[in-house]
C-alpha cells in the first residue's frame, strides 16, 4: 500500500530464501598452492613447539648509584627465558643473597615484570642491538 492507503502496483519484498534462491554462489579461491611438503601428526607439531629457542640477546648491565660494578658487563642470554632469569643471574654475579635489595630497569625508564620474555623486551626496547639493564641498591626509577 501506498502513504495515500490505496494498493500500489510494487511487489512485496522477497523473503530470505527467495533472495538466498537468486543471489550466485560466491567462491573464493587463493592465489597460493598448498603447500606440498609433508603433513606433520600432531604429535610432531606438539614435539616442534615445544623445542627452545636458542637465539641468544646480548644484554648489557650498567649499575647505577652505589651498586657494585661488574667486570664483565655484556653477556648472552637465551632469548626464550623470563626475566626472573636476568635477575638470578644478575644476583648470582653480584654475589646478592635473595634478601638483598636490588632493582633492575630497562633502559633507564621502567623495570619489567619477572614473568616478561627477554626476547619481547629486546624487540620493544633494545638500543644499538643490546638490552640495557640498569641496576641498584635501592629505587631509583618510578
Amino acid at each position: 500500500m501506498s502513504s495515500a492507503g490505496t494498493p500500489s502496483s510494487e511487489s512485496p519484498p522477497p523473503t530470505l530464501a527467495e533472495a538466498a534462491s537468486t543471489e550466485e554462489t560466491i567462491t573464493t579461491t587463493t592465489s597460493e598452492p598448498t603447500p606440498a611438503g609433508p603433513r606433520l601428526t600432531p604429535a610432531e607439531v606438539v614435539a616442534s613447539r615445544k623445542k627452545k629457542d636458542v637465539s641468544k640477546v646480548v644484554v648489557f648491565f650498567q649499575a647505577i648509584g652505589n651498586a657494585p660494578i661488574l667486570k664483565q658487563k655484556h653477556f648472552k642470554i637465551t632469548a626464550s627465558h623470563k626475566f626472573m632469569v636476568v635477575i638470578q643471574f644478575l644476583r648470582r654475579e653480584l654475589g646478592y643473597q635473595p634478601s638483598d635489595p636490588l632493582f633492575l630497569y630497562v633502559n633507564s625508564a621502567f623495570s619489567p615484570a619477572p614473568d616478561e620474555i627477554v626476547s619481547n623486551l629486546f624487540k620493544c626496547c633494545n638500543t644499538k642491538g643490546q638490552l640495557v639493564v640498569n641496576y641498584c641498591t635501592s629505587p631509583a626509577w618510578g
